[in-house]
């Protein structure tokens, strides 16, 4: 009788630390998808905020030839990093949801994923609708953007386009700050 005991609790002994592991995965898993978020929102406001500016403003001061085509070529390049990695982050974390489903709130869990489902939208949109819409405008007008006269039927489309990208970018950085907020208070609630 004494040996079935003993391996009753050597089971129990292993099933605690088996949990025990599981749960430091899913809390590890829960820092990751915090970290990716902040560290996705946080590239897009520094992007909005000084490096789109300060290019402008820098190529411009300089009087440089072309400041405005040169900047807008730096300004696309780095938004096209933004853009995919919001999207490629929002599809991770999308899939991750779900292994937290249990833990969340019906309307949490439902604001988070509509919330990541929007960060996912808005940059695949900005990326592969907006931006490559913007490109092959530059590439008919068939010289630099500032050589067109504001008023070409290219550049006002140009311009209309650039207006949909700061709008969907900011859509996106809003939605990633209410997911943000949901996951880093389940965490927090977790932790308690």
């Amino acid at each position: 009788m004494s040996a079935e005991v003993e391996e009753a609790r050597a089971a129990t002994h292993n099933e605690a630390k088996t949990a025990g592991r599981t749960g430091a995965l899913v809390r590890a898993l829960a820092d990751v998808r915090l970290l990716l978020i902040a560290l996705w929102l946080g590239a897009a406001v520094f992007f909005s905020a000084a490096v789109a500016p300060s290019v402008f403003a820098v190529l411009r001061g300089a009087s440089v030839p072309q400041a405005n085509h040169l900047a807008g070529t730096i300004v696309t390049r780095t938004l096209s990093i933004i853009n995919t990695g919001g999207f490629i982050i929002s599809l991770i974390l999308l899939a991750t949801a779900f292994l937290f489903r249990e833990a969340n709130r019906r309307r949490a869990f439902t604001t988070e994923v509509i919330s990541l489902g929007i960060v996912a939208i808005t940059t695949a949109l900005g990326q592969w609708g907006i931006a490559a819409r913007m490109l092959a405008l530059r590439s008919a007008m068939g010289r630099p953007i500032d050589e067109v006269p504001a008023g070409d039927s290219l550049r006002v489309a140009f311009n209309s386009l650039h207006g949909l990208s700061v709008m969907a970018l900011g859509v996106g950085m809003l939605a990633a700050l209410v997911a943000l907020l949901l996951i880093a208070r389940r965490g927090r609630a977790n932790s308690l």
